[in-house]
């Protein structure tokens, strides 16, 4: 509401149709490229306006200049609404139509979705499956890993064979970040069914291959694939339907990942020793299909809220002056150190259960399982910790223990400590996966580019995932003639463990430039 003064002194008030009859305690972004530039799983919760809208709030404005007006005209203006003339409402009605036939304003996005709520937490359920399968799978490959090497592809080395896992993880993490845009733009559908298909498909093939190639063209090339159109969209569906209670749903939902992983270990475990190869693929394929089949009714059953909610305008993928921006600099080198040990225990921790303790097979995928359940508890508390005192916190601990424990992993010499070690490594290093992108708003600020620079760490760090297993594979081979069963894990554990330590340190340095330079809150 504007005033406007006229001659006799007296001032007339210019009136703005509201656009929203509930938009009180609301704020709107600052241009639609902000929030555009908001990637699928950082959802933002203002409400979602179409440019001709936001453009009609200031309507009032366009035609204000400062002409003298008479009292006459002010008492025409106050009783327009009981007796406006015919003319004058024929010249507006045409003024309108020809407004209309000009600009054609865009289709108006849906609503802001309800805080929370059965239909909510039944997606959060749907979602946790969908986690169980695309991650599953991922943490599960350490079995994998296992049988190739001792039974299935004796020939092939153990940096060989981890290429399998590796090149799947790094496919899901970089396809996630190039779904975000699809999904924005209501194409949740599209991708949860293609991506089920791939993977289930690829699970089914899996169950044919019997050569090296084959392998990783089925479980590397495809399943990373599939998993690639289910990550994001996973996460951005459950942020979308939460404001208050967001932390714990997307908690709830990561938690899928090593329930999974527990899931598929245990029935290759099982079933590996009983039926061939084929036969015990072919039964974790029909376990994904039916929990595909059991995911998509609660995730899309009179679900509103998998609409196109962009604002149209197109988003970077890559902002190239982010590599003058330090604290994004530090915050990628960070993650990347992490992520490049964070994998190998899982991969390689039931090999060396085998070959340098002498346990069964069953024994030593029994201790995989043991490190993912304590990664659902790991994950739990820091996202708790987290809410309470801030990300930096857990984050640091997290990661400077998890490469503490896994240099410790050098003087594990009987099973009571390796089983000690897998429980402490999964609860401290199940955190280092939902943390890092909740601190990223304080290291990038400008929501316009907010998206494109997540997505570019993402993948930087999505590298890290895909060499730092192959790598530690290779160094089992430096000095293992005299090693049992012909392998030498020191090499690779004081790898993995290095550079999660550095990793964590470098973070210390980034959370202290933060509070200095940047005015950040000491619990950030």
């Amino acid at each position: 509401m504007r005033p406007e003064t006229g001659q006799q002194g007296k001032q007339k008030f210019l009136f703005c149709t509201p656009i929203h009859s509930n938009t009180k305690d609301r704020r709107t972004p600052e241009s639609p490229e902000d929030e555009a530039a908001l990637p699928a799983f950082f959802i933002c919760t203002l409400p979602h306006l179409t440019s001709a809208q936001r453009s009609g709030s200031y309507e009032g404005e366009t035609n204000m200049g400062s002409p003298k007006s008479t009292a006459s005209d002010d008492k025409a203006e106050i009783n327009e609404n009981v007796d406006t003339p015919s003319s004058t409402i024929s010249d507006a009605s045409e003024t309108e139509k020809a407004a209309a036939t000009s600009i054609a304003p865009p289709p108006a996005a849906p609503p802001p979705q309800a805080d929370g709520g059965s239909r909510a937490w039944l997606q959060v359920l749907g979602s946790f499956i969908v986690f169980g399968n695309l991650w599953g799978f991922t943490f599960a490959f350490g079995s994998f890993q296992t049988y190739y090497e001792l039974t299935f592809l004796p020939n092939q080395s153990s940096s060989t064979i981890s290429w399998i896992g590796t090149v799947s993880t790094f496919l899901l993490i970089v396809g996630g970040i190039m779904s975000g845009p699809f999904f924005d733009r209501g194409y949740f559908k599209t991708m949860l069914f293609a991506g089920a298909a791939i993977e289930t498909f690829s699970v089914f093939m899996l169950s044919l291959c019997g050569e090296y190639y084959q392998l990783f063209l089925s479980q590397g090339l495809l399943m990373g694939l599939g998993n690639g159109l289910l990550y994001v969209p996973g996460l951005a569906l459950v942020g979308r339907s939460f404001k208050t209670h967001r932390s714990i749903a997307m908690a709830i939902t990561t938690c899928g990942a090593p329930v999974g992983g527990i899931i598929y270990t245990l029935v290759f475990e099982q079933l590996i020793s009983r039926m061939s190869f084929g036969w015990t693929v072919r039964v974790m394929g029909f376990v994904m299909l039916g929990s595909y089949l059991i995911a998509f009714p609660l995730l899309l059953f009179r679900a509103n809220n998998v609409g196109n909610l962009s604002s149209g305008t197109k988003r970077k993928l890559i902002d190239l002056t982010a590599f003058r921006d330090l604290p994004f600099c530090w915050y990628t080198l960070t993650n990347f150190f992490i992520f490049l040990g964070y994998m190998i225990p899982f991969i390689f921790m039931a090999s060396y259960g085998q070959t340098a303790l002498g346990m069964t097979r069953s024994k030593a995928l029994n201790v995989i399982m043991i490190a993912q359940a304590a990664s659902v508890l790991g994950r739990l508390v820091a996202g708790q910790t987290a809410a309470k005192v801030g990300v930096m916190i857990p984050w640091v601990t997290c990661a400077v223990c998890s490469g503490v424990f896994c240099i410790a992993w050098v003087g594990v010499d009987s099973v009571g400590a390796f089983i000690a070690y897998a429980a402490l490594y999964g609860c401290f290093s199940g955190a280092l996966i939902p943390l890092p992108p909740s601190v990223f708003p304080v290291i990038c600020p400008d929501t316009k580019v907010l998206g494109a620079r997540l997505g570019m760490a993402q993948g930087i760090g999505s590298i890290a995932s895909l060499i730092g297993s192959p790598i530690a594979g290779a160094l089992t081979r430096i000095n293992a003639k005299d090693s049992p069963g012909g392998v030498n894990y020191i090499g690779l554990q004081l790898f993995g463990g290095v550079t999660m330590v550095v990793g964590g340190c470098n973070l210390v340095g980034l959370w202290w430039y933060l509070v200095k330079k940047r005015g950040a809150k000491t619990l950030i």
